[in-house]
């Protein structure tokens, strides 16, 4: 919810801008989506190129459903909603792009809206929140089309794993924001723009805001709250954007047009099912199983459910009928392991890019213990992991693909051990921690897990040809960096030496500790880090 940076982001999106006509909506302009019975349906970001098809224009508009909700925008009237129709006015294509991405989610959206009893400009707040790209993600944390970040979103039921993230599931998520604003409304007794605050600040710091204006006997409505700068650009940003919807002509912009219609059904499918084997039965692309159902992070829905999927409308009912004739074996593919020396149960998962509870549930393991020789049967992905392109992986890696390096850095990739953090990496590669989580699309509060790779940019000296650590810590080759490290909790010299990969006798020797000593939480060490040797 705190990623009102999406709306100015997204202008690197803009192209030219569609032409002002006459009628309000533009019924013959290219959207996100054909709805054609005869092949799939193509859901492609409409600012790529050849991103966007024409639709049929044969259905109502939703637009005057929409105008009909709204209620919020007439009692508005402050500079700030002024300054933010100016951007609006000055960049049409911002809205033209970010509403045709909407439109499979939008119906629903509204739908969902009318039913909880909540004004329709919420229906249009994704637009603020995400640009409503439902793999929207912020550096705080925040995922999908309302942007809830982790806690907020276990708060409303929307579970976060490796196989799946409610946080960026279409239905769920929608459910949860309504439900979230709808608390949000009582709890405010019954004011709507404190509730809207308190979707981007937190509840906690507009009651703050409203109690020190009641103490100190001010107007505590939400336009003389003292609130943050991002929550002050908020609710204006959507009091515009509503205003904008109910009458676009007056601003001299035209809306895409989007169906008053049903763009998906919800198919019940009762268990997992690989996302490359679903989209051939719907005869959809991978791509568009994906968009339609961005909160599955893998390859397959995730075993513990939901067992459904989002199903464009046209192609619905073909979905339902070829899942019916498949048999069940056939919605994975399996494999035959043999264990082999060494083998554990995390690194078999991670090889076949699945969970260790997966394997122990299918195999029926009790524990962690394996048997040299012992047969593991194994559901794999159908397809290379290069054609499930929006997978979470895939995406972090194109992400990572359109970083700009700094001038003169080299690329090194460093895989997670156990026990790493960004801060520590950051420390030993001297980076910063915003930098670290930039390069590999995460937030800097994100965990680590272990066996990951992380990309990281270093002085292209650095890595020029490996060398060893000297005893005085000063290397030929310059590839040793000197760092200073905090003692933590639970430290120990053979914990920080195997970390960091150098000796014990070195890393007592850098900072003239006597063998035996006891290290204490807040000491400063010294270490001499070979970052050649900790990039593998």
């Amino acid at each position: 919810m705190r990623n009102l940076g999406v709306l100015l982001c997204a202008l690197v999106l803009l192209y030219s801008p569609v032409s002002n006509a006459d009628a309000v909506e533009a019924t013959g302009l290219n959207s996100t989506a054909s709805i054609t019975p005869a092949g799939p349906v193509r859901l492609n970001d409409p600012s790529e190129p050849g991103g966007a098809v024409r639709l049929p224009t044969s259905k109502p508009s939703i637009w005057k459903r929409v105008r009909k909700g709204l209620s919020l925008y007439q009692r508005q009237d402050h500079p700030r909603i002024d300054d933010e129709i100016r951007f609006l006015k000055r960049n049409p294509s911002y809205l033209d792009i970010t509403l045709r991405r909407a439109q499979p989610y939008l119906h629903f959206i509204v739908s969902e809206a009318e039913k909880r009893k909540v004004p329709l400009e919420f229906a249009l707040l994704p637009i603020v929140e995400s640009a409503y790209d439902p793999f929207a993600y912020s550096h705080g944390r925040a995922a999908g089309l309302w942007q809830f970040i982790p806690m907020t979103g276990q708060r409303f039921n929307l579970r976060q794993s490796w196989w799946y993230d409610g946080r960026r599931d279409v239905y769920a998520s929608t459910q949860a924001a309504f439900k979230y604003l709808s608390a949000l409304h009582r709890f405010f007794d019954g004011d709507w723009l404190h509730a809207l605050a308190g979707y981007n600040a937190g509840e906690g710091n507009v009651r703050k805001a409203v109690k020190a204006n009641k103490a100190r006997k001010r107007p505590y409505g939400y336009w003389h709250l003292q609130l943050p700068r991002e929550t002050e650009l908020y609710v204006p940003r959507l009091m515009a954007i509503a205003r904008v919807v109910a009458n676009p002509a007056a601003y001299g912009i035209t809306l895409p047009y989007i169906a008053d219609a049903p763009f998906f059904e919800i198919v019940e499918i009762k268990s997992q099912i690989d996302l490359a084997q679903a989209a051939k039965l719907a005869n959809l692309s991978i791509d568009d199983i994906y968009r339609m159902n961005p909160g599955f992070n893998q390859w397959a829905t995730d075993p513990d459910g939901p067992h459904r999927l989002l199903i464009p409308k046209t192609h619905a009912a073909a979905f339902r009928t070829e899942l019916a004739l498949l048999p069940e074996s056939q919605r994975l593919k399996w494999h035959r392991y043999l264990v082999r020396s060494g083998d554990t149960l995390s690194e078999i998962a991670q090889r076949f890019k699945t969970t260790r509870a997966v394997v122990r549930d299918v195999n029926q393991i009790k524990g962690d213990r394996l048997k040299i020789g012992q047969a593991l049967l194994i559901p794999t992905a159908s397809k290379r992991d290069e054609h499930y392109t929006l997978n979470v992986n895939n995406r972090v890696q194109q992400a990572i693909a359109n970083v700009n390096p700094r001038a003169g850095s080299s690329k090194i990739v460093h895989t997670v051990k156990a026990g790493d953090t960004l801060w520590d990496l950051a420390n030993t590669y001297d980076v910063s921690v915003g930098q670290l989580a930039k390069w590999n699309s995460m937030a800097p509060g994100d965990p680590l897990r272990a066996g990951a790779d992380l990309t990281l940019w270093v002085p292209a000296e650095i890595t020029k040809r490996p060398g060893s650590i000297a005893l005085n810590g000063v290397n030929p080759q310059n590839t040793v960096r000197k760092f200073g490290y905090t003692v933590r909790d639970g430290d120990s010299i053979s914990r920080i030496a195997a970390h960091y990969n150098v000796s014990m006798d070195d890393l007592l020797r850098w900072n003239s500790i006597r063998p035996g000593s006891i290290l204490r939480p807040g000491q400063r060490l010294t270490v001499f880090v070979d970052v050649t040797q900790l990039s593998h």
